[in-house]
């Protein structure tokens, strides 16, 4: 049994990352302010003996103190959404990119043996080739895009200068149970089972042929644990699931009617991960078909019933922002 670190663990991925962590005998210290994670994520597992939970923000130094005799940490707390980081870029990076140097910091102090990153796909902005590979461009077109890719960038010089053998994973689109439910308008899951269970029409933006990388959140935290326990270090990895899917084909999915809302700037239509590497480096690769992933969730429907129901009206105000700063028409 190992000590292992994971900020952000009450949230969405990092609540499923717990889970197999403790399923996998380890002592798990979960550092987590609340600000996006949700305590009642860890509820299958809060009277576990192995799990430790401590309600900080990882600029505290008493989060840093944690760090001690840990062997892996997972870098997973980070603020998120588009809207909200052209709003207050400030909130973000400082949680994105402070947050990141913290952490990085707590490990160098402590001795940790191992740091994963959780990195965006975000950082590709809006590429020109597909499937994207690690190689591509970095061209963030917002805030929390660039906040997450500096956040790798001090991950790996810390890993690099300090020897803490690291690896970020660029994440693709990540779906599952236990996604967000409230907050900023944001994630189309979320969006679209809210409006499911209020009887409302899918907000679909545009004519719904753009595609992303949907890839499911247990698919993911086997990309984690093996990025973990290999030899790997310096390196950036893609996630996703090998395939990009179209929003009308969720729809499909999904079924119920549909209201088209205008295209929005700075986001690409498509989004698509080379897996090469994460196949070559770490024997990962996504098991869980979209199909499936969808039906999964349909099955934990009834945890967005308190989740905002979004209408045309309530996003056009929301994204205001996004078309001022980012350009477009709204």
């Amino acid at each position: 049994m190992s000590r292992v670190v994971v900020t952000g663990g009450a949230g969405f991925i990092g609540s499923h990352l717990v889970d197999r962590l403790l399923a996998d005998g380890h002592e798990v210290v979960v550092i987590d302010n609340l600000a996006v994670g949700r305590a009642k994520n860890l509820a299958g597992v809060r009277d576990h003996p192995n799990l430790s939970f401590h309600a900080l923000d990882v600029n505290d130094p008493l989060a840093g103190a944690l760090f001690a005799g840990a062997e892996v940490v997972f870098h997973l707390a980070a603020l998120a959404d588009i809207v909200p980081s052209i709003e207050r870029p400030g909130d973000y990076y400082h949680a994105n990119v402070n947050g990141t140097f913290a952490v990085v910091e707590a490990a160098r102090r402590h001795g940790v043996r191992r740091l994963v990153y959780a990195a965006s796909s975000s950082c590709y902005g809006i590429p020109d080739e597909f499937p994207t590979p690690e190689t591509a461009a970095v061209r963030p077109q917002y805030p929390y895009a660039l906040t997450k890719y500096l956040g790798e960038c001090l991950a790996l010089h810390w890993g690099s200068v300090y020897r803490i053998p690291t690896v970020s994973l660029r994440f693709f689109n990540v779906f599952g149970p236990r996604a967000r439910t409230s907050g900023t308008y944001g994630a189309v899951f979320g969006v679209f089972l809210a409006q499911k269970l209020a009887g409302r029409p899918y907000t679909v933006v545009g004519d719904g042929t753009q595609t992303r990388d949907f890839t499911y959140v247990g698919d993911i935290v086997d990309g984690l644990t093996m990025a973990a326990a290999s030899s790997i270090a310096g390196e950036a990895i893609n996630l996703g699931s090998g395939g990009t899917y179209s929003v009308n084909r969720l729809v499909q999915l999904l079924g119920g009617p549909v209201e088209h809302i205008p295209k929005r700037p700075g986001e690409p239509d498509c989004t698509f991960a080379d897996v090469a590497k994460a196949q070559r480096l770490l024997g990962w690769r996504a098991r869980v078909p979209f199909e499936e992933g969808v039906e999964r969730m349909l099955e934990h429907i009834a945890d967005w019933v308190d989740a905002p129901v979004w209408g045309s009206d309530a996003i056009r105000e929301a994204t205001a922002a996004w078309f001022a700063h980012l350009g477009g028409t709204k």
